[in-house]
């Protein structure tokens, strides 16, 4: 009888576990956003991040995995990632940005100093919204939660 029990408990289990389908995130480049952007214009949420920065790795673990911000990012929004290292060159808005070194191991690339400069300072994370015609709305220089982000989401 315990047996039956077990198999029962496992069995349904499984059957929990197959039914909850998690919705990912959907993250473009900024060569697929100016694509969509002709056909379906939305703004653009742009997320500025660094390897090296706590906070931004806390808040792609948690505020971007958060059932709610993934919705509304999904539903309103383009969503791109942008490593502030990133090395390879990137055509957005018919402007070519580079990575620009600042020492024998450090450097920034354009776009992310495009986006992230917030007087005078670049910090990290940033998370910068652009509206519908592609231009800075707000820039958010710190980690944020998920309920913080989807108040300021759903006032754009």
């Amino acid at each position: 009888m315990k047996k039956v029990f077990y198999i029962i408990v496992l069995f349904g289990c499984f059957a929990t576990q197959s039914q909850t389908k998690k919705e990912s995130l959907k993250v473009y480049s900024f060569k697929d956003v100016e694509e969509l952007h002709q056909q379906n214009p939305k703004p653009m949420v742009v997320f500025i991040y660094t390897d090296w920065c706590k906070y931004c790795f806390a808040m792609e673990k948690t505020t971007f995995n958060n059932k709610d911000v993934i919705k509304a990012l999904n539903d309103k929004f383009y969503f791109v990632k942008l490593n502030a290292k990133e090395k390879k060159d990137i055509l957005f808005l018919n402007k070519q940005f580079k990575y620009k070194p600042t020492g024998s191991n450090t450097g920034i690339h354009q776009l992310a100093k495009e986006l992230a400069l917030k007087k005078g300072r670049i910090s990290y994370p940033t998370t910068t919204i652009l509206n519908l015609e592609l231009q800075i709305e707000l820039q958010i220089t710190r980690y944020m939660k998920s309920k913080k982000l989807i108040q300021i989401l759903s006032k754009i």
